[in-house]
């Protein structure tokens, strides 16, 4: 009686890993379980861009607007955007946008521009896109809290741009609370690949402003997987020219509150979630 119901689950995965693949059909289960907050969480982006551009009497601009999400780590967003400012390329605009706890004093410089939302809303891709979208620039570059940059990041990155490309992520060395190396992160972009696991950082992605340059509303908790990076260059490579820069540029600090240190639970967690559903989701 089982074999019937056993074969239909196996059918279906290896449907899913065809097409539309593993983690895009993780992705779509994701958006098709939460679409009913996007609405309102659409709503709540509009407005707060909308109240920061009031603050700051206009919306920055430069050749790069470097976008800092923040929620109640005081010292470390001070050590990300000094890292931000201590940038070769200049010519940038650095948004902090704090998630609603308040924020420490900030580095005294007029390429700063600092907000707290109204509320807290615990989404990190809505936090970003209130900064990407009260901002005005060319090219918009992301900057956790918890991470910092290489001097050359940007001038690394922006070479590439001048050279055809329209977004880029680099490697990425992840290090663990004691300072010492846990490893280095670097993939080329091959979206086949992407179709399977993971290959870039936020912290390390500098992308051409166009309408679609926004992170995914869909809320996504501490394990979900896959995650908002994901989701961002895999939409945005359809359009744009895409590369891989290897040379490491960012240092990603893995902790318990990190998202990237969780993938590999998240991707076991999410694989068994998909078998359990894997005939209902591929006929969705």
């Amino acid at each position: 009686m089982r074999a019937l119901p056993d074969r239909l689950t196996s059918l279906a995965k290896s449907a899913i890993r065809r097409y539309p693949g593993k983690l895009p059909a993780y992705n779509l289960r994701l958006k098709a379980l939460r679409a009913h907050r996007i609405p309102a969480l659409k709503r709540f982006e509009t407005q707060e861009a909308e109240r920061a551009v009031r603050q700051w009497g206009r919306r920055p601009v430069a050749s790069v607007a470097t976008i800092i999400p923040t929620y109640k780590r005081p010292e470390q967003v001070v050590e990300a955007i000094n890292s931000a400012l201590a940038q070769t390329w200049e010519d940038q605009v650095v948004i902090v946008i704090d998630d609603g706890a308040g924020l420490p004093p900030l580095p005294d410089d007029d390429r700063v521009f600092a907000y707290s939302l109204s509320r807290n809303c615990g989404i990190a891709g809505i936090v970003r896109n209130v900064g990407i979208r009260a901002s005005a620039s060319r090219w918009v570059a992301f900057l956790d809290d918890d991470n910092t940059w290489t001097p050359d990041h940007l001038t690394y990155a922006m070479g590439a741009h001048a050279a055809g490309a329209e977004l880029t992520y680099s490697a990425i060395e992840r290090v663990r609370p004691d300072g010492t190396r846990k490893d280095v992160l670097s993939h080329p972009f091959d979206r086949e690949v992407m179709k399977e696991r993971g290959i870039c950082d936020t912290n390390t992605i500098v992308a051409k402003r166009t309408p679609d340059t926004r992170f995914s509303r869909v809320p996504r908790r501490h394990g979900d997987f896959p995650l908002e990076d994901w989701e961002l260059v895999f939409r945005l490579s359809e359009s744009l020219r895409t590369e891989h820069l290897p040379k490491v540029t960012a240092t990603y600090l893995v902790h318990d509150g990190s998202f990237f240190s969780d993938w590999d639970r998240a991707e076991a967690r999410e694989a068994a979630s998909l078998a359990d559903a894997g005939p209902d989701l591929a006929a969705s």
